[in-house]
């Protein structure tokens, strides 16, 4: 019986594909998708470009891979029991993640994603498929407690969430990192009410 083949390469290191990952992300924040280069990827990570290139092929590549591995690492808010309590939850959940190093990546992209069909779709991907989900289980869990009756148009409710955060946190001349949290988690607060009462829940005020 002949002896089974051997191993040929040494295996991923799983920590210095985070490192390549988390210096994309600071020299996008730094310089923007157009600024981005793999040598500066390579040299913030303290790797060879051919260390970089063996794991992927081109700087859209990596982009892509460092945004969905950055929203694996994002926590989804636990349930609190009530629609108002849920959806504060979300929306303080993104008021400071469009604040943070998400609101930075978003920044970075968004100009780039409206002629790189790549880069949308993982945007979409990463960011706005996942909230709108999250709301839709706020609004089904909502609908069964007895809180609200089910509402028409259901797949928009996410993007009443999105819209807002985006307009208000990106789309400003405000950079994300001169947004403290207290002022996110304010702004959140005020957009509230309005969308309990796209909901027709009586608990707004």
């Amino acid at each position: 019986m002949p002896e089974a083949a051997p191993n040929r390469g040494r295996p991923r290191d799983a920590a210095r594909d985070r490192a390549l990952l988390d210096a994309t992300l600071a020299v996008l924040a730094e310089s923007g998708y157009g600024g981005l280069t793999t040598t500066a990827v390579a040299a913030r990570a303290k790797v060879s470009t051919a260390t970089l290139y063996r794991r992927w092929s081109s700087k859209e590549d990596l982009v892509i891979a460092a945004a969905s591995t950055y929203i694996r690492d994002l926590k989804t808010p636990p349930g609190t029991g009530t629609l108002e309590g849920d959806l504060r939850a979300v929306l303080q959940d993104k008021a400071a993640a469009l604040t943070g190093e998400s609101g930075r990546l978003m920044r970075a992209l968004v100009g780039e994603a409206a002629h790189n069909a790549a880069l949308a779709e993982a945007l979409t991907t990463a960011f706005v498929t996942p909230l709108r989900r999250r709301v839709e289980e706020i609004v089904r869990s909502a609908v069964h407690r007895g809180e609200i009756a089910p509402p028409e148009d259901a797949d928009l409710l996410g993007d009443l969430v999105i819209g807002p955060m985006v307009s208000r946190f990106l789309l400003t001349s405000v950079p994300p990192d001169q947004v403290d949290e207290p002022a996110a988690a304010r702004t959140a607060d005020r957009l509230l009410p309005f969308l309990l009462r796209a909901l027709g829940s009586d608990g707004c005020r």
